[in-house]
């Protein structure tokens, strides 16, 4: 009974809880989702795992006194007790509204062997029997919850077992003896073993499963530059159709973790069923990951001559920009151009239309780059462009892609006259294109990785886009070892 309290809890209510570690704040900025479909799919796989988990499992040894008419009183022990064989016909997990999970496990049976001894006075007998445990039926109720780390706690609310029938088949030549108060056996065995059962649960739940779920880290790193926190909002929370589990979701720096100006959006998740799980990510995971990245210095960045590809028509030379400002040329003859841009500030995700996109302002100051190693600033530009995002799903992570459209480019500042502005724009959209934005893809491709327990992979992918936030479907695979 304790492989099958703490295997079952195990299998189901660890792969749910655990798929999605989350932390403290207003709104959640991620939101997984647990159907009644995928809580089928997790009981259905529990079941198969416990099955192969009870087979050759040793339970503890039974014994008591007997007294039968015309024999008198002795002792008997059931000892070596294995399990060789089970049927678990019915398990289902559901959301019990307002409180956590349901539990339950109908309909099953076990067969054991082993063996048995009676002692009275000087005679011993001895050998081998099967046990049938009938009819197991278990109801748990299980609350959940969060602690102030944001670590996710389960607790036994309600439990109750029973057995339906145990039939003892001695075997052995004086087996008659033993037929004689078998049935007294039998009643308790289904005695002792029903009201061992939600003991035998709590304890699994107390020194098993919760201890389990207290390992999971709250947060989850990125890349080498970036970690998410997965720390719980609330406690999870279960209604009629589905189990909701509430996550921080804010994007830091883990060297430098500080409080964010931004406040998660209400979500207003769409009432769908079809898949297993779903994966609500709003706006505010990836706006953090962007003030981060700002904070930091990321959104800066430096273009010198070395860095144009080598079959470009545009070189960061005075002589190949005559065409954009002659006056440059002629006053800073044959010598090499630096740019210096930066994003003016930390540019957010819009949601709209089906479609993400962003729209950053950049500012560009060109430096010559003069022969004692001094640089001298000449021209300063305003860029302003729409960068529409293609996001790519898989079985772990979430990903994307920036694609740029033309930019606009604005003559700030100029010491050296007046810019041919339309072929100016053409060099920095060529740039853009052709080297900044691929080195922000690969980055980019790296991608947020989902919570998921090892060994379960999402399948059947759809994504759909909402005012503030992604919501991602999938169904889910267990693959086993």
């Amino acid at each position: 009974m304790q492989v099958l309290a703490g295997a079952l809890l195990s299998i189901l209510l660890g792969w749910l809880l655990t798929s999605t570690p989350g932390a403290l704040g207003a709104n959640p900025g991620l939101v997984t989702r647990i159907t009644n479909k995928g809580l089928e799919y997790a009981a259905r796989e529990g079941l198969l795992a416990l099955e192969q988990e009870l087979r050759g499992t040793t339970l503890p040894d039974f014994s008591g006194d007997f007294k039968i008419h015309g024999v008198g009183k002795g002792k008997y022990s059931f000892y070596s007790l294995e399990v060789h064989s089970c049927d678990l016909r019915g398990s289902a997990l559901r959301p019990l509204p307002g409180h956590g999970l349901s539990l339950s496990v109908s309909d099953s049976s076990i067969r054991l062997r082993g063996r048995w001894k009676v002692h009275k006075a000087f005679l011993k007998l001895q050998q081998s029997f099967d046990l049938s445990v009938k009819g197991i039926t278990i109801s748990v109720d299980l609350q959940l919850g969060s602690e102030p780390s944001g670590r996710p706690t389960v607790t036994t609310s309600k439990c109750s077992g029973r057995i339906r029938e145990v039939d003892v088949d001695i075997s052995g030549g004086l087996r008659w003896m033993l037929n004689l108060f078998h049935n007294q056996v039998e009643s308790k065995f289904r005695s002792r073993l029903e009201s061992k059962i939600c003991e035998l649960i709590q304890k699994s739940v107390t020194s098993d499963l919760q201890p389990y779920l207290q390992t999971l880290p709250v947060t989850a790193d990125i890349n080498d530059f970036l970690s998410i926190d997965y720390s719980l909002v609330e406690a999870p929370r279960a209604t009629a159709q589905m189990l909701d589990v509430m996550f921080k979701g804010e994007i830091f720096q883990p060297n430098h973790h500080s409080s964010v100006s931004l406040l998660a959006p209400v979500m207003h998740l769409p009432g769908e069923h079809n898949k297993m799980v779903y994966f609500a990510i709003s706006d505010y995971v990836f706006n953090t990951a962007s003030l981060v990245y700002h904070e930091a210095g990321y959104l800066s960045f430096s273009i010198t001559n070395d860095m144009i590809l080598p079959d470009s028509v545009f070189k960061l030379t005075t002589k190949s920009f005559r065409a954009f400002a002659p006056k440059l040329a002629r006053l800073y003859p044959n010598m090499n151009l630096e740019l210096q841009g930066a994003v003016a500030s930390a540019p957010l995700l819009n949601f709209s239309s089906g479609n993400l996109s962003l729209a950053p302002l950049m500012e560009i100051e060109g430096f010559v780059l003069l022969p004692d190693s001094e640089r001298e600033p000449v021209f300063r530009l305003s860029v302003a462009t729409n960068v529409s995002i293609t996001l790519n799903f898989n079985t772990t992570k979430i990903s994307g892609s920036m694609k740029p459209e033309k930019v606009q480019v604005e003559l700030k500042e100029s010491k050296v006259g007046q810019f041919n502005m339309e072929l100016l724009e053409a060099f920095v959209n060529y740039y853009l294109v052709n080297v900044l934005y691929p080195e922000i893809n690969d980055k980019l491709a790296i991608g947020l990785p989902l919570p998921l327990l090892k060994r379960v992979q999402l399948y059947d992918l759809v994504v759909q886009i909402h005012k503030n936030f992604l919501f991602l479907g999938a169904n889910v695979q267990y693959m086993r070892a």
